[in-house]
């Protein structure tokens, strides 16, 4: 287990990452959405549909959800993100959700709607951890939201999975892995 002391915050220490034998796992739940920023920023995440970003903001509502990412390229198209942040993992498979998300499944079903009133729209679930070979929904947790990725996908929402490389104190984004459902 790492922790550190970050005098800003209520408690004395933050969890940042765990050893799951070999496996370093990142825990830190604000370090997927930065990751997904950055590598927007970068060209290293492309989206289906969306040419140069010129417009990445944050906690962007539309209709009743608040989505991590609002989206614009230089031809004025417009998307929302959903970052999912991936800490789950079971030989080699890495699962989202580890616990019921009725939240998750509305932004996946707002996701949807975007969709069709035109806009880009994706779920990236970010692995927080490297090693894993592919993501899958958590069906044996909450097989109501494997239910709603399918819809969502079905429905025109790209699905993205990327692993990361993790140190003690760090994350950063790695390569794409395969999503099965």
């Amino acid at each position: 287990v790492e922790c550190h002391h970050d005098p800003r915050r209520k408690t004395k220490y933050s969890l940042i990452a765990v050893r799951k034998g070999s496996l370093l796992i990142n825990m830190d739940s604000q370090a997927p959405n930065k990751v997904v920023r950055e590598a927007l920023e970068s060209g290293k995440i492309k989206l289906e549909g969306m040419g140069k970003l010129t417009v990445i903001q944050p906690e962007k509502t539309y209709g009743n959800s608040r989505f991590d990412l609002h989206i614009e390229d230089e031809e004025g198209r417009k998307g929302y993100i959903e970052v999912k942040g991936v800490t789950l993992e079971e030989n080699g498979v890495a699962m989202f959700p580890d616990a019921p998300t009725d939240r998750g499944i509305k932004h996946l079903d707002e996701l949807a709607q975007a969709v069709r009133y035109g806009y880009a729209a994706a779920v990236i679930f970010v692995i927080q951890m490297r090693g894993v070979t592919r993501f899958t929904p958590n069906r044996r947790t909450h097989a109501a939201f494997a239910e709603a990725l399918r819809r969502a996908q079905q429905a025109g929402v790209q699905v993205l999975a990327y692993d990361c490389d993790v140190t003690p104190d760090g994350l950063s984004l790695g390569k794409q892995i395969p999503c099965c459902f």
